[in-house]
């Protein structure tokens, strides 16, 4: 499990790509805190660390998550978010965020508002009926609180703490972005559900 709260914004050093998944190897100064085994949220998809060297670590991902994600379009140069599990002695500063991609979205705008900069995301319409004004959303791996949602998208305000530490400093407009909507929403429906049946 994780919060949202991105602790570092690694660099891709290469990727290998095949039939059946992909090999990445991430630079990062969290590589002390990791080894072999361990769970990391790269661009908000929880992955499994499968080698460690220093400040280095790789990934598989399989073709799964390369299908639901941006991963796919990694390469050799990117900037990712990166965050390391949630202890169970921590705060929990953002929100349960369990690195379960649920779609990828598009930004469509990006508007400066004073110090703050407003982002919008058109995601899949099926994501849509998860996202509530003022409402919790992880957006390639960063806890946000939703701002305004219309018909078809929503928007996320950005303090400069966000848009400096994390790769969605540089959203722009076709970016594809990963989403997770909150956790919570879905099991109520799927609760509702059942009641209703």
């Amino acid at each position: 499990m994780f919060t949202g709260l991105v602790q570092d914004r690694g660099h891709v050093e290469a990727v290998d790509q095949t039939d059946e998944g992909a090999r990445v190897r991430v630079r990062t100064r969290l590589g002390s805190e990791l080894t072999d085994g361990d769970s990391v949220a790269v661009q908000g998809v929880c992955l499994t660390a499968t080698a460690v060297h220093q400040e280095v670590f790789t990934v598989d991902v399989m073709a799964e998550t390369l299908r639901r994600s941006t991963l796919g379009a990694l390469a050799a140069g990117a900037a990712v978010n990166l965050e390391l599990p949630l202890r169970a002695s921590d705060r929990l500063g953002g929100h349960v965020v369990q690195g379960h991609v649920d779609g990828v979205g598009e930004v469509v705008a990006v508007g400066d508002e004073g110090f703050s900069r407003r982002v919008w995301i058109e995601p899949p319409p099926e994501l849509l009926r998860y996202v509530v004004q003022k409402g919790s959303i992880a957006v390639a791996g960063v806890s946000l609180t939703v701002a305004e949602v219309t018909d078809d998208r929503f928007a996320v305000a950005l303090i400069p703490e966000t848009l400096e530490r994390t790769t969605l400093g540089t959203a722009a407009p076709g970016d594809r972005i990963n989403i997770e909507v909150d956790v919570l929403a879905k099991h109520v429906e799927k609760l509702l559900e059942g009641a209703r049946a």
